[in-house]
């Protein structure tokens, strides 16, 4: 494979198909030769191939060098390549371009891209525009978005607390991890714990950052299992979640673990957590 890879490449300057260029960068990118790839999508871009921008912008952002992913992406754009619109947004979120990054998402939600119109539902969650992003959401869903449908359904449990969102929690908790812990919640909220627990250790197991803190609450909370709980604040805190910092330096504090919990409300606080910066604040005055 490695041998046809490089008699392909030997003779990409003579080649002017911009398809068979970039379905070479494609299979070079594949093999984890992110350098070459880049040859060949730059290759394709010059000869005028919207898709070769694209997937150029691709490229970039994936080894990290956001500025030039974007100008790549605008080049697709202004090619015609519309799949682009999501990733610009994408890549200027990352740079902290917000209103730019809107107007992407604006723009591939014109191209009929639901991706586009659900990212920015969540950029003004973000930005504290809940209702909003709602409406966003629930336009995104009247498309027939499942995962949509799924967002919006959440949403509204976080804003209502209403029980009869239940059957709505259900059918999004496989297409959005909000919707599961939202269901969690819910199931906690009627008196029935096991399938509750039972329900988040299952997000847990496939990968859902957003359950570990509600599992290790539950944890804490209804089963008196200590350790279990700070087993899961541990998992969270692993898998990227900083609320989970607090959390755990509350179960430390009151075990009389103070260096730990300091160290955990430290943490929290450095991530943007008020209730950790709070608590910090209250330990060291």
């Amino acid at each position: 494979m490695g041998k046809d890879l490089d008699g392909r490449l030997r003779r990409l300057h003579a080649c002017r198909d911009a398809d068979v260029i970039i379905e070479l960068g494609c299979d070079l990118a594949d093999a984890g030769r992110d350098r070459d790839a880049e040859r060949c999508f730059r290759r394709a871009a010059e000869l005028g191939a919207a898709l070769g921008w694209f997937n150029l912008g691709n490229s970039l952002a994936a080894r990290g060098r956001v500025e030039e992913a974007a100008d790549a992406y605008e080049q697709a754009l202004a090619g015609g390549e519309a799949d682009a619109w999501v990733n610009l947004g994408l890549v200027l979120e990352e740079l902290g371009d917000l209103a730019g990054a809107m107007r992407a998402y604006e723009g591939a939600g014109r191209a009929g891209d639901s991706q586009g119109g659900l990212q920015l539902a969540f950029l003004l969650r973000e930005q504290g525009e809940s209702e909003e992003a709602l409406a966003v959401a629930e336009q995104v869903a009247a498309t027939g978005d499942a995962g949509a449908a799924a967002v919006v359904a959440s949403w509204q449990w976080a804003a209502t607390g209403d029980v009869a969102l239940e059957g709505e929690l259900r059918m999004g908790a496989g297409r959005f991890a909000g919707a599961r812990t939202a269901l969690a919640a819910l199931l906690r909220a009627t008196d029935r714990l096991a399938e509750a627990r039972f329900t988040l250790e299952r997000g847990a197991k496939l990968g859902e950052t957003p359950a570990w803190l509600p599992l290790g609450n539950l944890y804490v909370e209804d089963l008196r299992d200590l350790e279990a709980a700070e087993e899961a604040y541990r998992a969270g805190i692993a898998a990227g979640d900083p609320y989970c910092h607090h959390n755990l330096a509350v179960l430390l504090a009151e075990r009389g673990d103070l260096d730990g919990a300091l160290e955990h409300f430290r943490l929290g606080a450095a991530d943007g957590d008020d209730l950790a910066a709070q608590a910090l604040r209250e330990l060291e005055g």
